[in-house]
């Protein structure tokens, strides 16, 4: 099809050639209408903007967040033991392929996991006694965090433009938050003087229940009351504070490629933006034109905001874009995070990007850390992952695979399920009484 538009379009330039009508012409004046472009990628934008530290952080949750996917799982089984055919149906959100299956992903954690086969040869899999007293500890801790996260879920709601925000949505933010597993069942109704659930025709919303002024005071402003010993809240309305930006040591503002420069960070641009004030997040937003400076700059507030509520002060890049409506924020969102880079670090590591606060860390570890970060570091510490998890962050620019995770071809991966695998038993058995009904899966798959 191209070529014979070429040919096409070659005949009728000859054509005006012969009447006379030739001109030189670039080849980008070929087509009036719309001059060509090249797009690139995010990664192709970012890759000379990349922070090992942070990658290396990536990493880390990579790991932990399919670990803690096999142990919720585990935990909504009774006794926590399941048969690890069943673990199949997680495949796809541990993202391994054929030939790697669950069964070998739970045996690299001997630590967290137990395998076991019972008297009719049915392989099962349960929780370790170390990972049994880990998950009543992290219980303990999400119910001393939750009047936290409830301040935290009310304040995005007196973000929002309806002050209400779908249950769906606040989903995605569970893990990161510190929100509980019984989020959707009971921990929405156990702060009704802060919101409410509403049932609406496109599903149920969580309803801002009462205004707190207390609440309407950023976390940038916190920082910036307590560094001047001013910590008196004001009724929301324009900020002029500029946002901390954090660089990497071998940062340069400019790079060059064939022969150009091209800049990271324009600096004059970065201090015209950082004087430009903005609305609050807490403040009416419905009059803002889009494109403008201000509505970008309240856009970055919003986000600062947001990130700063997050347990590790990071999100997948998708839970923020979910959002764009409800906190007015602009379409394009990821080109706002990759242009004011410094503020933001987005890693493109794996199917799914990822944008850091980069003032919360210092090199891969988070500068303040709360008592749930701590449990999920004392988890990481557990698992056992090519078995070398102090050389994590020796990575390659693709080892976002299951290799990574599983050990790679040099490992001898062990199907557990096949004979040869009762030398790893030590002669551990399930009688035929506990066999569990299978019942139905899709509890597994439930987020």
């Amino acid at each position: 099809m191209r070529a014979t538009c070429s040919r096409n379009r070659l005949s009728e330039l000859l054509r005006c050639r012969g009447q006379g009508q030739w001109q030189f012409q670039c080849p980008y004046q070929l087509s009036p209408a719309r001059g060509m472009t090249r797009g690139r990628s995010v990664k192709e934008r970012s890759k000379k903007k990349r922070v090992h530290a942070l990658e290396v952080g990536i990493e880390r949750w990579k790991v932990l967040s399919k670990v803690l996917t096999v142990v919720e799982a585990l935990k909504k089984e009774e006794e926590h033991v399941t048969p690890l055919k069943r673990l199949e149906i997680l495949r796809p959100q541990l993202g391994l392929v054929k030939p790697h299956k669950v069964a070998h992903f739970v045996r690299r954690s001997p630590h967290l996991f137990e395998v076991c086969r019972d008297s009719r040869g049915v392989m099962w899999a349960g929780l370790s006694p170390q990972a049994e007293a880990l998950v009543e500890e992290e219980s303990r801790l999400l119910e001393e965090h939750s009047p936290t996260a409830a301040q935290y879920v009310t304040r995005m709601l007196m973000m929002s433009v309806d002050r209400r925000l779908p249950i769906d949505k606040i989903a995605h933010f569970r893990r990161d938050m510190g929100l509980p597993h019984d989020f959707r069942t009971r921990w929405v109704h156990m702060f009704p003087e802060q919101f409410r659930v509403v049932r609406l025709e496109d599903g149920e919303y969580l309803q801002l229940v009462s205004w707190n002024p207390n609440w309407t005071v950023t976390e940038l402003e916190k920082k910036a009351a307590a560094s001047a010993g001013d910590a008196n809240a004001s009724p929301p309305g324009e900020l002029s504070l500029p946002f901390p930006m954090k660089f990497p040591p071998n940062f340069t503002s400019y790079y060059r490629f064939r022969g150009k420069a091209h800049h990271y960070v324009k600096t004059g641009n970065t201090e015209q933006f950082q004087k430009i004030t903005y609305l609050s997040p807490y403040a009416e937003a419905k009059g803002l034109t889009p494109g403008t400076p201000e509505f970008d700059k309240r856009a970055v507030a919003v986000m600062h905001e947001i990130l700063s509520f997050m347990l590790e002060k990071r999100l997948v890049t998708d839970h923020l874009t979910h959002f764009r409506r409800e906190f007015v924020m602009p379409q394009k969102l990821m080109r706002l995070l990759l242009k004011h880079y410094g503020i933001f670090y987005v890693s493109e590591r794996g199917k799914r990007l990822s944008v850091f606060l980069t003032e919360a860390y210092d090199g891969t570890e988070l500068i303040e850390k709360c008592s749930l970060v701590r449990w999920r570091e004392k988890l990481l510490q557990l698992t056992g992952y090519r078995g070398r998890m102090k050389n994590i962050g020796k990575f390659d620019a693709f080892s976002d695979s299951e290799d990574y995770l599983l050990g790679g071809d040099d490992d001898a991966v062990l199907d557990i399920e096949s004979e040869n695998s009762d030398d790893i038993l030590d002669g551990c058995s399930i009688s035929d009484d506990s066999e569990m009904d299978l019942g139905d899966t899709d509890e597994l798959c439930r987020d």
